[in-house]
């Protein structure tokens, strides 16, 4: 587990959840299981423990919390509502959510999440899907390429990258980062190396295992269980992520104005605790830089 990154904002996200010893919990991103020990401290003997995660690694990390009051279910969260049924649960009292990639996926060289190595481009949360990011950079049409990269990775010369890198794959299939590293020094901006790349990549990873999309259906089915008075505690790192759980929580859509009925109520599911979103203190940020990007949204159901 000390491979894992130390759980950013660990008290804030605790406190927002506003643990109830009987109650039921969900740790929608278990990886190295920091957030969901500390919720454990909480739980009385009737308190239950839910923990997902689709990473194999993750789930070696469970296997070592001897718990009665701990469940891992190993799927993406976008599973979420389904896989509660089926251990019988139709509600909860608080869903706890850290987005992103953790330390460890980031430094291990195989996975493909770092621009560090050279690996092999993977970069799959969920080693048992089929399709990594070489799949993406060599199948993808070139108008797709431009999308996820401008739109995921926020690629400046997106349209221009996307056509250089189906040029090269034409000459030799990508299969390693070292590989995708080549053709992005073509491009990148003098002095911002490091930013273009991890924007590319963020791109790509985000594109290989359908973050946005699944985060939309975790929130959803989010709203659809918690009881009422039932917290929503979700940490993001970056904008992309921040928005749609700042527009769920505020409107009750990713899209568009906050709807009203004929009376002039608001219709939404989700009340937000804090009106701005909470930020790592500057001790904590000197301590682990993680928590440098880090936004914390707190939301209860009406």
């Amino acid at each position: 587990m000390s491979e894992y990154h130390n759980p950013v904002m660990l008290r804030e996200c605790i406190e927002g959840l506003a643990i109830k010893n009987d109650g039921i919990y969900v740790d929608i991103t278990f990886g190295g299981g920091g957030h969901s020990k500390e919720i454990l401290k909480h739980l009385g003997e009737k308190g239950k423990l839910y923990a997902f995660d689709q990473d194999h690694e993750a789930r070696l990390n469970a296997e070592t919390i001897d718990n009665r009051s701990f469940t891992f279910i190993q799927t993406n969260f976008r599973n979420l509502k389904k896989y509660l049924r089926l251990q019988g649960v139709k509600k909860v009292d608080g869903i706890l959510g850290d987005l992103g990639v953790s330390s460890y996926q980031i430094n291990t060289a195989e996975r493909g999440f770092s621009t560090r190595f050279d690996g092999p481009l993977d970069m799959r949360m969920n080693q048992q899907q089929t399709i990594s990011a070489a799949d993406v950079l060599n199948e993808y049409e070139e108008r797709e390429l431009h999308r996820i990269l401008g739109q995921y990775g926020e690629v400046r010369n997106a349209k221009t990258l996307a056509a250089a890198l189906c040029a090269e794959r034409h000459l030799s299939p990508f299969k390693t980062i070292g590989q995708l590293l080549g053709v992005l020094k073509k491009f990148v901006p003098r002095g911002r190396e490091n930013k273009y790349y991890a924007q590319v990549f963020q791109g790509i990873r985000i594109e290989v295992n359908e973050e946005m999309k699944a985060l939309e259906e975790m929130l959803v089915q989010s709203a659809e269980i918690l009881n009422e008075k039932g917290r929503l505690v979700i940490m993001s790192y970056h904008s992309l992520e921040d928005r749609p759980v700042k527009n769920f929580i505020n409107k009750g859509k990713f899209y568009g104005e906050l709807e009203k009925d004929l009376y002039g109520n608001v219709s939404k599911p989700l009340q937000a605790i804090t009106r701005k979103p909470i930020t790592a203190s500057d001790k904590e940020i000197n301590e682990n830089n993680r928590a440098r990007s880090a936004k914390l949204r707190i939301a209860e159901k009406i």
